[in-house]
């Protein structure tokens, strides 16, 4: 017997037969479930069920992988990030193995693997992308999984805050390098990163129509806590901005993979593998406490929603405030 429901943005049909497990499958449309359905009760008449169910448990984990990125990746800010994420965990050996036979201890397989190669923080990120892929499957895509694997294993976390600076000459090295690059826009992304000290996809996400020269100001609307803010312009910000000549669309129209890749070898060319284009952030903020900017000021810079988050920023030295007290 087959019944259709609809569930969430999708159609779900499940076909029961005496003697077999339930067999459901989700569909955009309900003609294309109904149409569905019919034959799979054709199919069983024929004695066919056990090919079928076979067929349904043996979907390997890098179908649902490459589903999410087509149908939810794209939806999301900061998308290409998480689609380079995505092809990593296709490419390892987790997403051949079949979604019923996917088990706490073979995530955690995975993640003490990727520990081995790249920060806790990053493996962090992809176990978050996998977690809520395999929500998605398990409740509206009627993947064989009874429970989520992710949700049994220990997820790494962020680690100690980075409080990575740089000296002058890594400063000097790291803009002669960007500067030959090809794209003409990596150095002005690197110096305007360290002018405002905005993030990478900020940066990416200006837009003209957004940025006010004469006020000295750069609207943001999407924001990585979601709380759009006005960011006050250095001199120097402005002038960087008043070497283009164009005064429509992206402010720096390159791509965030074209970025990525960039910097991967601004990074190898200036000797400075362990830079984080973040860094450049934390360099920028902390430069914002030098010149002797209060909090609240910095805050609003930097859109911090907590001022406790800035302390990591500030690096007092005893000798100086003793010369206040004096």
């Amino acid at each position: 017997m087959a019944t259709i429901r609809k569930r969430g943005r999708s159609w779900q049909a499940q076909v029961r037969r005496q003697g077999h497990p339930p067999i459901t499958k989700s569909f955009q449309q309900r003609a294309d479930a109904e149409l569905w359905a019919k034959q799979l009760e054709v199919d069983l008449e024929r004695g066919d069920a056990e090919i079928i169910v076979q067929k349904q448990a043996s979907t390997p984990l890098s179908d649902l992988l490459f589903r999410y990125l087509k149908e939810i990746t794209p939806k999301k800010r900061g998308s290409e990030a998480e689609q380079y994420r995505l092809k990593t965990l296709v490419q390892h050996e987790i997403a051949r193995i079949p979604v019923h036979k996917l088990t706490a201890p073979a995530v955690a397989r995975y993640r003490d693997q990727r520990l081995q190669v790249v920060s806790s923080s990053s493996v962090r990120r992809e176990l978050v992308i996998l977690r809520h892929c395999l929500e998605v499957a398990r409740k509206e895509w009627d993947a064989p999984l009874k429970e989520n694997p992710v949700h049994n294993i220990q997820v790494p976390s962020d680690g100690k805050a980075r409080e990575r600076r740089l000296a002058e000459a890594e400063l000097e090295s790291l803009l002669m390098a960007a500067d030959g690059c090809q794209n003409p826009y990596v150095k002005p992304v690197v110096q305007f990163a360290l002018e405002t000290g905005m993030r990478r996809g900020e940066i990416l996400g200006l837009v003209w129509e957004n940025i006010d020269l004469k006020a000295r100001t750069a609207a943001i609307h999407q924001t990585k806590n979601g709380h759009a803010r006005t960011v006050p312009l250095s001199a120097a910000a402005v002038a960087i901005l008043n070497t283009f000549h164009s005064r429509s669309g992206a402010v720096f129209p390159i791509s965030a993979n074209a970025l990525r890749l960039s910097w991967e070898r601004v990074k190898e060319r200036a000797q400075l593998r362990d830079l984080r284009f973040h860094d450049l952030r934390h360099e920028a903020v902390s430069r914002f406490f030098e010149l002797g900017l209060s909090v609240p000021e910095v805050a609003l810079i930097s859109g911090h929603r907590d001022p406790r988050m800035l302390f990591r920023y500030t690096h007092p030295k005893p000798t100086d405030i003793a010369k206040k007290l004096a």
